[in-house]
């Protein structure tokens, strides 16, 4: 096969062919673009509509990349190469960020790119690798707490109590119960489309949060949207705050209102219900996420203690204490005298003296 490519004609404006014997190769030059440089804060500006619904998840979300932004001192790239990357982590962790924290907002981050990249706004991406957490505590609410909140709630806002109570007897988020309408109830249930997954889910409501969704009668005759569509996050959050410094937990910066999912999920667990079925609960998108209250399961440990507690021998007559945890391997033989004492030795002497007869 000849080396030599023979041109077949002028290139066009479109596409030039070259040929050999046995292969045709077409070589376009439309698809040729300029190479442009952008701002964080740009791409940011050009997606986030699309990549973020709009919520308190897209306001943090703006709070995160505006940070990065104000890192990188608005700098244009067309490319964002692993040094980029490493010196944005380095910068967030001299700023006392958490590795939770920075997961978070790299989560962001890297969502951002992957549009960017696919849409051809730049050319490469670096790895984004996932700093290890800790395993930090989950603060929930005693009883005799969410009595007191509650309490406090309650002189300021009939509507707030009645959220905060199915917030706490249903264990989902702020923004699900806001974004609830009346056809998402249905007799004994509730249902939750707007989720943080994206995943619906049904759940059983219990009889208190039966009768906080029903509202009192209206002299308009109209009532809202959903059950607590009369409230915004921002009006109920503000309500918390003012009822939790009431009642001497104002310092706690964990006694936010995701506590109420905290503490729905935590008495799940101690209750007794599996794992599993608590991850249907609370719509968890992985079981990873809601083993985070497994520790809490402690009544499956305690037949643990009866056995350490029980010696497996006793000392005085070197046997054996029956268990159904006995292993044949280590459950010493009965001794000698111990057979003689339940008659085996005599029975084993008769069969001698037969044979001497």
């Amino acid at each position: 096969m000849s080396n030599e490519a023979i041109q077949e004609g002028e290139p066009s404006g479109h596409f030039a062919v070259f040929s050999s014997q046995n292969s045709k190769f077409r070589y376009t030059y439309n698809k040729i673009r300029e190479v442009k440089s952008y701002r964080i804060g740009e791409l940011f500006a050009a997606y986030r509509d699309i990549l973020w619904d709009d919520g308190r998840h897209k306001y943090n979300v703006s709070s995160f990349i505006g940070e990065i932004d104000e890192i990188l001192l608005g700098e244009r790239f067309s490319t964002f190469d692993q040094n980029t990357l490493d010196n944005l982590i380095g910068t967030l962790r001299q700023r006392g960020n958490s590795n939770a924290t920075i997961n978070r907002k790299m989560a962001a981050l890297s969502k951002l790119l992957r549009k960017a990249h696919k849409m051809g706004d730049i050319h490469s991406l670096p790895e984004f690798r996932r700093q290890k957490e800790r395993a930090g505590r989950i603060r929930f609410l005693e009883r005799d707490e969410e009595a007191r909140l509650f309490a406090a709630i309650r002189s300021r806002s009939e509507d707030a109590y009645r959220l905060s109570v199915f917030l706490v007897d249903t264990g989902c988020r702020l923004g699900e119960a806001l974004g609830l309408i009346w056809n998402d109830i249905q007799e004994h249930r509730v249902s939750f489309w707007i989720t943080k997954s994206g995943r619906s889910r049904t759940i059983p409501m219990t009889e208190r949060v039966k009768e906080v969704i029903k509202l009192p009668p209206t002299t308009e005759g109209r009532r809202p949207k959903g059950p607590f569509a009369m409230l915004t996050q921002a009006q109920y959050r503000a309500i918390w705050n003012e009822a939790k410094t009431e009642v001497g937990l104002g310092a706690d910066e964990q006694v936010v209102p995701h506590i109420l999912r905290h503490t729905c999920a935590s008495r799940l667990v101690q209750g007794g219900i599996d794992i599993r079925r608590v991850q249907m609960w609370l719509g968890h998108q992985t079981l990873a996420m809601t083993m985070r209250y497994a520790h809490l399961a402690t009544n499956d440990l305690d037949g643990c203690v009866v056995v350490l507690e029980k010696p497996r021998v006793d000392q005085a007559s070197g046997q054996a204490e029956n268990s159904a945890f006995a292993s044949p391997l280590t459950t010493p033989s009965p001794s000698k005298a111990a057979r003689k004492e339940s008659g085996s030795e005599p029975a084993k002497a008769g069969r001698k003296n037969s044979k001497a007869k």
